[in-house]
């Protein structure tokens, strides 16, 4: 039986009053991201990219 507690878990959050959705690694690791799909390569790169848990780096916005 699967459950929860097995393998990694990331969330995604929409930041309320934007159009942000904040990545949370299974390590820890935070970013905002306006582009969902950066967003999953950042998840799925894990630990690349991944330096500092709960820091914001938001990349700029073209």
């Amino acid at each position: 039986m699967n459950t929860l507690t097995e393998g990694e878990v990331y969330r995604i959050h929409w930041v309320p009053g934007t159009d942000r959705l904040l990545a949370v690694c299974h390590c820890g690791g935070e970013r905002e991201f306006e582009d969902p799909v950066a967003l999953w390569d950042w998840l799925l790169a894990h630990p690349e990219g991944h330096s500092s848990p709960h820091a914001h780096a938001s990349p700029a916005a073209s």
